[in-house]
């Protein structure tokens, strides 16, 4: 199992938004990220950043994160999200969530 961690900020004028999103979280989006072995999948909100944090028990990340961004019902719901993010002056061009890097872990 890989650990993977994230960070971008989240709009303040988007907050509600962006919360009422999660609260119904699409049923065809966590079916998807289940299908990519993605699991203990948590987004966490502080002083207008957004922490992402979730657990890979596949053997190919590339090509089941290839597979989510390639799902209608996923891009579909990156519509609605998407807006409600700024990815952090730091990300790369062609990032949006920054990959954050793992310090510590305790098991």
């Amino acid at each position: 199992m890989q650990r993977f961690a994230a960070v971008i900020r989240l709009r303040p004028e988007k907050e509600s938004e962006y919360r009422r999103l999660h609260a119904a979280a699409w049923p065809g989006v966590l079916d998807t990220l289940r299908r990519a072995h993605i699991g203990n999948y948590s987004i966490f909100l502080r002083d207008g950043l957004l922490f992402s944090y979730l657990e890979y028990s596949g053997s190919d990340y590339a090509a089941d994160t290839a597979r989510i961004a390639a799902d209608p019902v996923t891009r579909e719901w990156w519509t609605l999200t998407d807006p409600c993010q700024q990815p952090l002056d730091t990300a790369a061009p062609d990032e949006r969530w920054a990959p954050a890097e793992e310090v510590f872990h305790l098991d």
